[in-house]
Formats: C-alpha cells, structure tokens, sequence
C-alpha cells in the first residue's frame, strides 16, 4: 500500500511524494499506562487453512448491498479438527453448509457479534482432508461501523461510489479495499496474512460497465435481465486482503510484457494520457525482474483508479488500485517530479514483496512496506540518476525525521501497538527504506540483490518475518548480520553525530572524532567510508564506529581541502559537522553526492548575504546539472539583498525562460517575483502562456504584485484550463479583486476533485476564504469544507482544519473590529461561522 497524502499537519507536511503521517502519539505516560501497548501481536494461530475460495457476487446499487455466494476450501492446518471460525463483517448470514457429494449439507453455526461466523464442522478432519463450506449471505458496508486509519482513512472494505447517479462531475463505481483486514467485510474468509489460497470471482453487473479482479478474466457471459456475468480466476494463492474488484465505466488501454496482458483502467476523458501516465510500466516489470533474479511471477498486470479511495494505492495481486489522483494530463505531469512514478514503483514492487511473500503479521509489516518504499529509490535511480534518487530519499528521511519529533519512535518490527492499523507510518514506510539503503551499502550491491533473490525464493507464495529476511543476508553473504537487524529492525531511534577535525600539520595527520550525542543511552554500530581530499586526488577509508566516541588518524603529504564523513551519505542520523565553509565550497566542487552539493548549498544558503565564497557557490548551484538542486538554489536566494541581486538576476532571468525543468523554471520566476520590479511584467505575462501549470502560476503571482488588473484579467482567461497550482494562483488573484463572479470557480474546483487532491485543495481553499469578504461564499465554502473532513473522518486532518478555521475566525474579527457599520457586521459573521464550524469538526475528533 502506498500511504501518498499531502503531509502538512506533521514537520515537512510535503504534497508530491510524500505521506501522511498518522496521528501524533499519546504522550509517553499515557503510552505506558495504556494496556493495549502490553499486549503481545503475535501472528495469527493457523487452526484452518485457505486451499481455495469462490466467489459469486451481484450488487444492490440502492440498498448498497451485496449479495454473495461463497464457496471455501479448506484444510486442518496440522490438528484434528471439527470447528472452523471465520472472519465475516456485518453481514446478513442466510445459509451455512458443507458440500458433500455436490449437495449442501446444512451446518451449525454461529454469528453472535457479526464478526465472526463460527462453525460446528460435520465431523473431525484430518490434516489430509479437506472440505467445502457453502455460504449465502448479504454484505451490507455501508452499516459497518469501521474504523481506518491515517494511512487507510476508512474500512468499510466494499464502496459504492454515487451509486444513484446523483452527484454531478463524478462516475458511478464499485471498489473493495482489503488491507488490514476488510476482505472479510465483503466476503467470509480467514483473514489474515498468513492465509493464502487461490481464487475465483464471478461479478454480474450491468453491461454498460467493466470489471477487473484478480488473475485472468476467463468468462464473460451476457445475461437474459441485461447483466453480463464476468468471472475472474487466480490459480496462484495470495492472501486475503490482496482479493479485489473494481467495476466502473472505464476505458482500458492495453500494454503488454512478455507477451503478459498489461492494463491500463482509467476514467474515459484520461484514456489518451494512459501511457503518459502508466506507459512506464513494463520497462518497470523488466528492471524488478533484472535486479531481483526472479520474473515477474503472475498472470498479468493491471492498474486501475477510482474515485474517494480511502487510501494512496493498493497492490490487489494482479490488478492494482489506485486513487483518482494519478490521472493527469500532460500538462500536469510536467509539473509532477516523477511522483506518479514512484506511486506506480512501489504498488509493483509490492507484487514480489508483499504479494508473493507476505508479511505474516502486521509486526512484521517492513517486509512488505519497507521494500516497496525502497523500490521508488531503486526505479529512479535506475530512470532518472542517481540524484533524483537521493533527492527523494532525502524527503524520505526529513518524512519521517518529522514525525518522530512530533510522535515519538518505534521500532521498526514491532509487537506491541495500539492498532494494526498504527503500523502504517513513516518508520515502516520511510526509515524501512532507508534502512535497507543502509544495508546495500553495507554489503555491496552484488550480495544485496542476491539476498532479495534467495529470500524471495526461499519464500515465494509464503509468509514471512524479519528473521528470515536477515538468514537470507546471512546466507549470501557468511556474515552473522544480528547487529544489523537488532539496532534497526528490532530497535527504535537513530544515532546523533557530533563531528570534528584535528590537524597535524607538522606529523602530517588528520584526526577524526566522532561521537555519538543521542540522550538514548545506546551506542549503534555503524560502518562508513570517509573520503580524504588532498592534492587533488581522494583516498577512500572505510571504518566502523563502535563506541560512543570514537576517533580515526589518516596521514597526508599535503593539507586535506576536505574530509568527508560518511562519504556516501546513506547513515540514516543527525549530524553537527564543525568544519570551515571553505570545505563546503571544495565539496560543492568535487564530492559527487546529491547530499554533498545539497549540504553545500544549505551552509552557503545562511552565509550568503555576509560571504562572497557563499555567494559563489549559490550562483554555481543555480546551473547545477540537477533541476532539485538548482530549484534549492534559487529558493535559498535572498532577493532583499542588493549584492545577490546583482550577482544572481540575469541567471535566474535565463533560468526562468530556459531551464528545461518546469519546477527550476518556476522557482527562478518566483524569486525575481520578490523584486516587484515592473521591468519584468513582460516576463512575468510570458510566463502565463507556458505549458507547465506551475510556470503559468508562478507567472501569475508575480504579475499580481505588479498589475493585478492585468494579472486578473489574464487569470479570467486562463481559469477555463486551470489545474494544479495554477488554479490556487487563480484563486488568489480572485480573492484580491473580489468580484463575487469569480467566486464560483473556487467553489465548483473544489466540488470537481475528490480523494486525496481535495486534501490538497482544502488549503488553498481555506486561503482564500481567509481573504474574500463575502458571507454567502463563505458560508458555501466552509460547508464544503466540513463535508470533505467527514468523508475523510481522520482526526490529524480534522484538527488541522479546525486550527485553521478558529485562525482565520480570529482573523476575520480583528478585521471587524477595525471597521464600522454593515463591513462589522458582516465580518463578525463570517468570523462566527468560521468558530462554529472550527467547533463541529472538533467535536468529531477522536482522541
């Protein structure tokens, strides 16, 4: 699963790649005195195993019902037994039987807390035997009280999107989400992750729509009523939560790989951008297959979108579902950096890791999530270099480097947690990936990629845990690797390095201290290279750290112009490096790291305005070969100072017409935004006709500060085609003006998306509320608002929006207080209606 949300409520809060984080922590007393956190999260006991299941469903779009026939094959796991529970989630149970001799044999049974359907098995089975249990029953999700998560915001397991027809904008569907454990709220199983069993799903729909399960369609059969009944068939087991459907007036272009169908599921009016946007996909499937040693392992590849999906994306087994999110337009995706990319990587790679060899507990969800976090690194590296690796890897760290100073850390494999549902955070998404960087480079690419080899053989359609992922090390490289996986995997935290130099000219010796800072008393083991740069050449050191201060004597002929801790920069730690900025501009220069340039320019970023070498470096970067690090350049630039202004403004007067990156080109117009300088209204107007949406906006903006007539007519001109950041720059301008006309483009951009972008838009949207003067807009807008954070139901992005609508309620009443007449009235009753609503979203919070 991928968590993708705009993470704005925790530390980095990013958009693009990155996650939402769930919910701050209890406080560590509260941690301590909660009894759920005592709690051993073993691994479900296996009394019963899945060998089969089929399935016969048909849908009730009014009642949002359906109506199911299930027939499930099973096996004792090793003892006698004469029972069988299964989990079954507010359902209507009409008939339970065995299958003996073709006919069903009526059983008893019981359903008590309508979850689970516990069964009295005709007789004592052997391990040898198994048998087939009939159930007839109606799933009714939308009566189900579930609760998500931040990751997975609901768990009702079977939606029905506008079912009736009547939202405007939005098209009918069908979906199922089964992670954590929701299959069962759509069909009986066993579910659990330690389950697995093949399939066969038969779905009647009407004919007007199209369906996608898992493995292959292999019947398609049109009915007397005018439904078409579609039957899908796995004939590979996989777990339970992996089972999905998805049904909908999708266009289906088609791919292929290796002769494998490959699929393409879209909303009609994004069926020419597919291979925009999935087309990457079989080169995807070769590379995985490459690095990994073992071929794609099942029957097709499908991908699919759907509308107010609960989650980021989920790797169903054969037939991925993602939310509506990743359908743009080209236009879009100039402005995108690869995040589609890495959202279609990681739900791939999962198929390996994940779906071929399951986590056999929600404890030991890192061998799932971990790796499919890794896998976005691995594909840009591949596609796109090795910058653009690091550079999300970076975003990666400060993701989760963020949620620790506001929740706290756990550790990776864990065993004692709240809810299931608690493990879908930045540790086992985002420290998880980085960990495993860590253990390449550890080991040596050739040995990590032969041990994800054996491990995926050596587990291949079975469950599995940590400790088998570190034999599968063990065994490839004849290196005991417990005190790799006892520091990062089976512990929290992360080391704090304090840095320093000692100079011997005279003997010709540097010396290196290094000392661990962190309160946590525990002292980590952590090997590294440390690169000497002197005389023009480097000289490589690889050293291990094994106390809490440790220190390391390198000899030279001529003085080093740099010494580089951590040389590959992949030690996931804090670090206060005490050296001169002469060391940074030699890095800049020479060390060929994205982190060694990128930790260039953040020391010349606070030296610039004072330091001539700084400004140097600054002016170096805003040509650096990488679009994210000249777009860091150019955002670090104060324009106030007169002295960076005279050195820097024809670069980024180039950069902003000529970069062919459209975030570069962006970022170079918005710092010369910051001049107000009328000479560059031209460009500024220029701007607005570029292709990229994000140009257009920064264009716009900055225009805005110049001419806002100008600026308000071109944005009346471009709100016909606007998304993205164009349409909160439209939006602004519109505030600006106040023409109560222009209202109705925020409000229907707001009603026309939905999922995660609507997440998004909520803060551009609360923006410009902030800003207009206009009662029944307001009034509308934050309805809008409070309808979103229910359909959401997530407390971190309630109390958000709560934060924010008690703000600008503040706000609007200091604004009243200094007016008379009817403007008082009429902002003190924004005001009231922003706290009003501020308190009925608070009140939803749970704590």
């Amino acid at each position: 699963m991928n968590q993708h949300l705009k993470q704005t409520f925790i530390g980095l809060l990013l958009g693009g790649a990155a996650v939402l984080g769930t919910a701050p922590s209890l406080t560590a007393q509260s941690q301590q005195e909660d009894p759920a956190l005592k709690i051993y999260r073993a691994s479900a006991t296996k009394v019963n195993d899945l060998v089969h299941t089929k399935l016969d469903v048909r849908f009730d779009y009014a009642k949002r019902y359906l109506y199911g026939k299930a027939w499930i094959t099973l096996k004792p796991h090793f003892y006698n037994t004469d029972s069988l529970v299964l989990d079954a989630k507010g359902m209507d149970i009409k008939e339970v039987a065995v299958v003996k001799g073709g006919k069903n044999v009526p059983l008893k049974y019981s359903y008590t807390d309508e979850l689970q359907l516990h069964i009295g098995l005709d007789k004592t089975y052997r391990p040898s035997e198994s048998y087939i249990i009939y159930i007839s029953y109606t799933a009714k999700p939308n009566e189900l009280k579930a609760q998500g998560s931040a990751a997975i915001s609901d768990a009702k397991g079977l939606y029905f999107i506008n079912p009736d027809g009547k939202e405007p904008n939005k098209p009918t569907q069908i979906w199922t989400q089964g992670e954590t454990e929701s299959s069962s709220a759509w069909f009986p199983t066993i579910d659990k992750t330690n389950q697995k069993c093949t399939q066969e799903l038969s779905m009647t729909v009407e004919k007007k729509y199209v369906t996608l399960s898992n493995g292959k369609l292999v019947s398609q059969k049109s009915n007397a009523d005018g439904t078409r009944t579609d039957t899908w068939k796995m004939d590979l087991p996989h777990s339970p939560y992996l089972f999905m459907m998805a049904i909908g007036d999708y266009a289906v272009v088609k791919d292929s790989w290796r002769g494998k169908e490959v699929n393409y599921y879209l909303e009609r009016p994004y069926e020419k951008y597919a291979k925009a946007i999935f087309g990457n996909t079989p080169e995807m499937m070769t590379f995985y297959s490459r690095i990994l040693g073992y071929d794609y392992p099942w029957v097709k590849y499908s991908q699919v979108t759907a509308r107010d999906y609960v989650s980021g994306a989920m790797e169903n087994t054969t037939a991925t579902l993602h939310g509506e999110f990743l359908q743009k337009t080209d236009r879009e995706l100039l402005d995108n950096n690869n995040y589609n990319e890495c959202v279609i990587a990681h739900e791939l790679f999962h198929h390996w890791f994940g779906d071929l060899a399951t986590s056999e507990s929600w404890s030991n969800l890192t061998v799932n999530e971990s790796f499919a976090d890794y896998s976005e690194y691995l594909w840009l590296e591949y596609k796109y270099g090795k910058d653009a690796a690091d550079e999300h890897s970076y975003e990666a760290l400060m993701s989760y480097l963020s949620m620790v100073q506001y929740s706290g850390d756990k550790d990776l494999v864990r065993f004692h947690y709240q809810s299931r549902e608690d493990m879908f955070d930045q540790i086992t998404y985002q420290k998880g990936g980085r960990i495993l960087h860590m253990l390449r480079n550890a080991i040596g690419d050739s040995a990590f990629f032969k041990s994800l080899n054996v491990y995926l053989k050596n587990n291949a359609f079975k469950s599995t845990e940590a400790h088998q992922l570190r034999l599968a090390f063990e065994e490839v490289t004849g290196r005991d690797m417990n005190w790799f996986f006892n520091q990062w995997y089976f512990g929290k935290g992360f080391p704090e390095l304090d840095i320093s130099y000692k100079y011997n000219d005279a003997a010709g010796k540097v010396t290196v201290i290094l000392q661990q800072i962190q309160k946590d008393p525990k002292v980590w083991q952590l090997p590294m290279a440390i690169d000497i740069y002197s005389g023009g050449k480097k000289e490589r050191h690889q050293v291990t750290m094994n106390n809490r201060v440790d220190s390391f004597t390198f000899a030279y002929t001529a003085r080093p112009d740099l010494v580089n801790v951590d040389a590959d920069k992949v030690i996931l730690s804090k670090k206060d490096d005490h050296r001169d900025f002469s060391t940074y501009a030699y890095q800049y220069a020479h060390a060929p790291q994205y982190m060694d340039r990128r930790i260039a320019i953040e020391a010349a970023a606070e030296a610039h305005t004072k330091n001539p070498e700084a400004l140097k470096l600054l002016q170096q970067a805003l040509s650096d070969k990488y679009h994210g690090l000249r777009v860091l350049a150019a955002s670090s630039l104060n324009m106030k100072n007169a002295g960076v202004q005279s050195a820097t403004i024809a670069q980024l007067t180039t950069m902003s017409k000529q970069d062919p990156n459209a975030l570069a080109r962006a970022a170079a117009l918005k710092q010369l935004g910051e001049l107000k300088n009328a000479q560059y209204s031209p460009l500024f107007e220029s701007a607005t006709k570029d292709k990229s949406y994000g140009v257009q906006a920064a264009g716009l903006e900055a225009l805005a500060e110049l001419d806002p007539e100008k600026a308000y007519t071109i944005a009346r001109q471009l709100q016909t085609d606007a998304r993205g950041k164009l349409v909160s720059a439209i939006s602004s301008v519109f505030a600006r003006k106040g023409n109560p006309e222009d209202i109705s483009f925020v409000a229907s951009k707001f009603d026309e998306i939905s999922g995660q972008d609507k997440l998004n838009a909520a803060f551009d949207y609360l923006g410009f509320l902030a800003k207009i003067n206009n009662t029944e807009a307001i009034k509308h807008g934050v309805d809008q608002i409070k309808a979103m954070t229910a359909h959401f139901n997530n407390s971190q992005v309630n109390t958000y929006i709560s934060n924010w609508l008690q703000e600008i309620s503040t706000a609007k009443n200091r604004e009243a207080t200094a007016t008379t007449g009817a403007q008082r009235e009429a902002l003190q009753q924004q005001a009231d209606i922003m706290k009003k609503a501020s308190g009925e979203i608070r009140a939803t919070i749970k704590d």
